[in-house]
């Protein structure tokens, strides 16, 4: 019986400091500290949320950046459902979902006869990357320019001010933030 009430106890016990206490910690620390991305990241144009900065958005627009394709369900981007496509690079509709990626930048941008970036045709694991490389980001600028009718240097600039370089000089690739790119093209185009 004495076992018995010291497991009930300990249960008791490390419920309330593991489950109540240090998650209330923790999140009181973080909103104090990095409050804006312990609320999300969330970014704001003209008083309207527009998006998360670590969530990424589905664009289908000429005139936008198109981001990695989302292997989210039951639709792109899905911050409830983060996941990869779990295929293989045997299995035949990997190789279908990468053809079809292919075959709409092409139908986007007929003329362009650069070699595709990989990110922009196979879905990072989570399903959620909202960012893409400056060479995807560059593959798709001549298609940008041409569907907002400004000057490629002024979509290459764009690009360049917006290129995150890697964390720390070692760590990570360089990167573009797709929904900061089509914000700052959106306030370049007005």
């Amino acid at each position: 019986m004495q076992t018995l009430r010291n497991a009930v106890m300990s249960l008791v016990v490390l419920t309330i400091l593991t489950g109540i206490i240090y998650p209330l910690v923790i999140t009181g620390i973080a909103q104090a500290v990095f409050p804006a991305r312990a609320n999300g990241s969330i970014i704001v144009k003209n008083g309207t949320p527009v998006g998360s900065e670590f969530i990424g958005q589905q664009f289908g627009s000429p005139k936008y950046f198109w981001g990695r394709p989302s292997a989210t369900t039951p639709y792109p981007y899905n911050g409830q459902s983060s996941s990869g496509s779990n295929m293989g690079t045997n299995n035949p509709a990997l190789m279908e979902n990468v053809q079809a990626r292919i075959a709409a930048l092409h139908a986007a941008d007929p003329g362009n006869t650069e070699k595709i970036p990989v990110d922009l045709v196979t879905a990072s694991a989570s399903g959620l990357d909202p960012e893409i490389s400056p060479a995807a980001a560059e593959y798709q600028a001549a298609r940008v320019a041409r569907a907002r009718g400004i000057d490629i240097s002024q979509v290459n600039s764009l690009i360049q001010a917006d290129t995150k370089g890697r964390l720390l000089g070692i760590f990570g690739e360089p990167r573009v933030n797709v929904l900061k790119l089509n914000l700052a093209l959106d306030e370049l185009n007005k």
